[in-house]
């Protein structure tokens, strides 16, 4: 495909850049138009206004906050629930089956959303619950499909990469050779550490969580906290709840996910 793309012309280019940002020549251009009128307007008037017309080009469950600066792709794809709130640099592509971020969920400065699928993988979405809070720099590829549950918590530079390249043949290019998808699921209430990398085909278990920086590469069961690289279990948290009292309170574990 990346070889099909360099042997094109001018035209042919040219459509493909457009489709790569919106449905149509008619969505490309009310995107392009929104953003740039509202897209720079600070404050709370530029809230106000963003909240009220761009849901003219993307969906909008009750009032979600966006502020400044965020940039939209394929904006007919994203679904946005009630009190969501995008920070500025914000990234969010959504084609070609979307994004959906439900009710109360925070995404941060420079969080990338990234579901743009030019090699036609049937499961390219990202779909993330309720009360959720995805933190400042997290990428999230969703070429494979990426299910986030509700009251999940990622902490900043966390990267969740639904996609994978191929390789096996040596005598091409890795671009050239195609990507495969088989899909992320992280269940309700895990916490991913920061810095950490959960790549594709993997499950991570409600209430588990995994340590900053770790490499999760193999499926994580629930309520477990799994650390390093390559990412194992080190412990199970459910068992937390039968600990002694320390000082009167029950010991707070101090992990390697950082604060957020």
């Amino acid at each position: 495909m990346a070889a099909e793309i360099r042997g094109r012309g001018t035209l042919d280019r040219l459509s493909y850049y457009i489709h790569g940002q919106a449905g149509s020549v008619a969505d490309y251009l009310l995107q392009g138009i929104l953003t740039t009128l509202l897209g720079g307007v600070p404050g709370l008037p530029g809230i106000a206004l963003r909240g009220l017309f761009y849901r003219l080009m993307l969906q909008m469950d009750g009032f979600a906050a966006v502020e400044g600066g965020v940039r939209l792709r394929h904006a007919r794809g994203i679904r946005l629930g009630r009190n969501v709130y995008l920070d500025q640099g914000v990234y969010l592509h959504a084609c070609p089956q979307g994004i959906e971020i439900g009710a109360d969920t925070y995404v941060m400065h420079n969080a990338e959303l990234h579901v743009f699928n030019f090699r036609d993988l049937p499961h390219a979405f990202i779909r993330v619950g309720r009360g959720t809070f995805i933190g400042e720099s997290v990428v999230i590829r969703g070429q494979g499909g990426v299910s986030i549950g509700d009251s999940v918590l990622i902490a900043p530079q966390a990267k969740i990469l639904a996609v994978n390249h191929n390789f096996a043949d040596v005598l091409r290019p890795v671009i050239d050779q195609g990507i495969t998808g088989k899909g992320i699921v992280i269940e309700d209430g895990a916490w991913i550490g920061a810095g950490a990398t959960v790549v594709d085909g993997v499950r991570i278990g409600k209430g588990s969580v995994i340590g900053a920086n770790a490499v999760v590469t193999k499926d994580v069961p629930a309520y477990c906290l799994a650390v390093g690289v390559p990412a194992r279990v080190i412990r199970h948290l459910d068992e937390a709840a039968r600990w002694p009292l320390q000082n009167g309170r029950q010991e707070t574990m101090r992990l390697v996910t950082s604060d957020q």
